[in-house]
């Protein structure tokens, strides 16, 4: 039997000092319940695999949040007021789903690179305007979630996404696309949607794997030519 506290909605204000004595906890919820502050004591709850404080209103999580070796399900951050991340949690290296979108984060940690075993990392209502190169080193990485930021160039380390399938880059300020897209072989899923592409180049034909294209609300029109061999090869295009 699994160990878990669901205190969900429980308009705490504070977690109780109790909480933290309950070292054989593995899933701890404790979203939606107006936190302004997480006590380093939750660095004690060694043995947690998932780890829920969503919809709060954190201004900053303690260093000893990186002390939760055992974190190998979620972490969700969304919807809090954090304008950084600690550099700690990047020892969460066993983590395979991280959300810290809808907060007031300007960057994302370069030591983000270290956590190898991520699968999906949402950062989406950000104020992010770049992306750390060291994005490049989640190899296991399959969806990546940056809608509604300010970033106007990605990372050449893209390239080494080799098993992303889903990128959402909707509501940001790009003006032109990487050719390094070009080369994941596994992208299905490409979300440009309201950026500033003023060009389509034509290797977005060569993406081996691209199932659908979202084009829609950029200044470009996409030529024609491009529409018919995207849609001759089975990808659908909006625009």
């Amino acid at each position: 039997m699994r160990h878990v506290l669901n205190l969900w909605r429980q308009q705490l204000g504070e977690v109780p000092d109790s909480v933290w004595q309950r070292t054989e906890l593995e899933v701890l919820i404790l979203a939606d319940n107006g936190l302004t502050v997480l006590p380093p004591g939750i660095g004690r709850l060694r043995r947690l695999t998932t780890l829920d404080l969503g919809h709060n209103n954190l201004t900053s999580v303690p260093d000893e949040l990186g002390d939760l070796a055992a974190l190998s399900g979620c972490l969700y951050l969304h919807d809090n007021d954090l304008p950084r991340l600690p550099d700690s949690l990047a020892n969460l290296t066993r983590l395979r789903y991280l959300n810290v979108g809808e907060n007031t984060l300007t960057a994302l940690p370069e030591a983000i690179g270290r956590m190898t075993d991520l699968i999906e990392l949402r950062a989406q209502h950000n104020q992010l305007t770049t992306l750390p190169d060291s994005l490049g080193h989640l190899r296991n990485l399959r969806e990546l979630w940056l809608r509604g930021n300010a970033i106007d160039r990605l990372p050449p380390s893209v390239v080494d996404l080799h098993e992303l399938r889903h990128l959402d880059l909707r509501e940001n300020a790009l003006a032109e696309l990487p050719e390094t897209l070009a080369t994941l072989p596994r992208l299905r899923q490409l979300d440009v949607r309201s950026n500033h592409l003023t060009h389509l180049p034509d290797w977005l034909v060569r993406m081996p794997s691209l199932e659908k294209l979202d084009l829609r609300w950029n200044p470009c029109e996409p030529p024609p030519s491009l529409l018919t061999a995207l849609e001759q090869r089975g990808c659908v295009v909006l625009t």
